[in-house]
């Protein structure tokens, strides 16, 4: 085959797609209908899982759906039809749904295990660009997903029908999540590793610092004593406490900047004369996503722990939030 290099740019041909399939799912809301509304009720009922499937480029499209219900609060998995039809049919249960998804509506491994669907009393919800087609007059439910085009010049390739199926999946899904009143730390539970789930899991108390780690000097200290205590703890600031550990101020690198012109004599002042007075703390249930958002809005770098009472349980730096992946 020889490549020819396009009559029009690379960049315009993009911009048609982008188009073609914004037009494509803006067109979707007019299929947000009662059929919808009934294949979220079922869905919503459903006292198994979801059950998705899907050939060849639906089944992609269906394994990022049955993913996205998942993980946010309808239990759901995808079954490959081929496979179905040789044995994992069994997994699919009377108390299951099954979402089955074919833009053509005769997918025909699709429709050879519709009909053993229907008779185990499986409800049958189908997602296709045909309302007339074979697996939407066979399903409980059917709701439309049609194009008017796809993004393919040729009109072969799935592109906007399969864009098309995923939005409309992820209607179903977000509708179906603020019905059963999901919420954040219900995500979290679902979402324990990487980034994401270090944010909406990992509190202040995961991560700060405690008992002869944490950075603390009576208020009658003197500077000296108050820049050794920084310098072992590493923290880049102390806590000034009384005897009970009410934490009473703060002194940190950026003070010792502060008052390097004055003429202070380290060994002689008093760390409660040169510390700042009522320093923003935490309190150690807080999500440490939150921690470092209170860090960035009020510009510093550490922050003390105290509970309710005010008393200094521990403390934590920006570096420290990097380290446990919060950043």
């Amino acid at each position: 085959m020889t490549i020819k290099s396009p009559t029009v740019s690379f960049r315009m041909l993009a911009e048609r797609v982008v188009d073609i399939e914004a037009t494509a799912v803006t067109g979707l809301k007019r299929y947000l209908d009662t059929q919808f509304e009934q294949a979220c009720e079922l869905l919503l009922q459903c006292q198994g899982r979801v059950i998705v499937i899907g050939m060849g480029k639906s089944g992609h499209i269906g394994g990022k759906i049955a993913a996205t219900l998942a993980s946010t609060g309808t239990p759901s998995f995808f079954v490959h039809p081929g496979e179905a039809s040789h044995g994992d049919l069994g997994m699919i249960t009377a108390q299951d749904v099954v979402l089955a998804i074919s833009n053509s509506g005769e997918t025909e491994e699709v429709l050879a295990i519709a009909p053993l669907i229907k008779r185990r009393g499986v409800s049958l919800v189908s997602m296709t660009g045909h309302p007339d087609s074979t697996l939407a007059q066979l399903s409980d439910v059917h709701v439309c997903i049609a194009v008017e085009q796809e993004a393919c010049p040729l009109g072969l390739a799935p592109t906007s029908s399969t864009t098309a199926t995923l939005v409309m999946g992820d209607a179903i899904a977000v509708a179906l999540l603020h019905a059963r009143g999901f919420t954040a730390d219900d995500f979290a539970m679902s979402h324990p590793g990487g980034s994401l789930g270090r944010r909406l899991l990992l509190r202040i108390s995961d991560i700060m610092h405690t008992g002869d780690r944490m950075p603390l000097v009576l208020p009658s200290a003197t500077l000296s004593e108050a820049l050794l205590e920084m310098s072992r703890k590493g923290l880049g600031m102390t806590g000034i406490a009384d005897s009970q550990q009410r934490l009473l101020g703060i002194f940190t690198d950026g003070d010792l900047r502060r008052i390097l012109d004055q003429r202070i004599d380290v060994h002689q002042t008093r760390i409660d004369q040169v510390m700042t007075h009522q320093p923003v703390t935490i309190q150690p249930d807080v999500l440490a996503a939150q921690g470092l958002k209170l860090m960035e809005d009020r510009k510093i770098n550490g922050l003390f722990v105290v509970d309710e009472h005010g008393i200094a349980h521990g403390a934590l730096n920006m570096h420290d939030l990097l380290k446990a992946g919060v950043l």
